[in-house]
């Protein structure tokens, strides 16, 4: 569940089936009468129309037969609707009413675009930014999120090439935890400049650890960089040296990363 802020309206965004579905009851529940509104809006015979092509694009359980029956009614002032009626008596999916707390009437993106419209043109542009605005967020956490895991995946290539060539067989669990450790701040003192301790302490607050709290780029740099020292390992290339080269490549990617970000800004 996510929150917009549209036109000082906050706005409930839930996921149904991986589908997006905006809560109509939040964009009028700021209007006099507003949730009059939503009953008002349904049995207009245009939106009628407008559901009954959606459900039959979208949804393969559409009672199309009961749905003309309504399309023949609506228009007329005997004519009424509920959001519940109008699902039972279809099979609809575009549109739900949720009970409990976080409830409502909500429908699908593309409907609900369409009922901001008829609410006002103004609000519907406002909303679509906000919503676009909310999907730049996510879209963005979904890029750093698969580069964290993409990081973990390589960190199994390192900690393999650790095991096979730096840690002797007669060490005691805690010292081969030493030995892995000693190495992971290889990385983290070449790429963020500081160890995993060094870290903690100046950071006692926060929750994880260094890594959680690393850009989509330095999560890139930080994979390539687990990749090249398990090759210098495996080269047997003393510490010393691979961390001053790490650092230098570090610095090298970092800023072809940075460069990228910011001609992409300027486009």
């Amino acid at each position: 569940m996510a929150k917009i802020t549209v036109q000082n309206s906050e706005i409930t965004v839930v996921s149904i089936k991986d589908k997006d579905y905006i809560s109509l009851t939040d964009m009028v529940k700021n209007i006099e009468n507003g949730l009059s509104l939503i009953e008002k809006w349904l049995r207009n015979k245009n939106t009628i129309e407008f559901l009954g092509i959606w459900e039959e694009m979208y949804n393969p359980v559409f009672n199309s037969p009961e749905f003309e029956g309504i399309k023949n009614m609506a228009g007329l002032n005997r004519f009424i609707l509920s959001v519940k009626q109008w699902i039972e008596r279809t099979n609809a999916v575009g549109i739900i009413a949720k009970a409990g707390r976080y409830g409502g009437t909500f429908a699908h993106k593309d409907i609900a675009f369409e009922f901001a419209s008829w609410v006002s043109p103004q609000f519907k542009l406002y909303l679509l930014k906000e919503f676009q605005r909310l999907k730049d967020e996510e879209q963005k956490q979904l890029g750093w999120t698969a580069k964290r895991e993409l990081s973990k995946i390589n960190y199994h290539i390192h900690t393999d090439a650790i095991r096979q060539n730096l840690v002797p067989a007669e060490l005691t669990p805690q010292q081969i935890s030493f030995v892995y450790a000693n190495e992971a701040d290889v990385l983290n003192v070449a790429l963020f400049g500081i160890t995993a301790k060094q870290w903690r302490e100046t950071n006692p607050d926060l929750k994880g650890n260094i890594r959680d709290y690393a850009t989509i780029n330095q999560l890139i740099c930080l994979s390539n960089m687990e990749n090249l020292n398990a090759v210098f390992i495996n080269e047997k290339m003393p510490q010393s040296e691979r961390l001053v080269k790490l650092n230098q490549i570090a610095i090298q990617q970092m800023r072809v990363l940075e460069n990228i970000e910011t001609r992409k800004f300027l486009r």
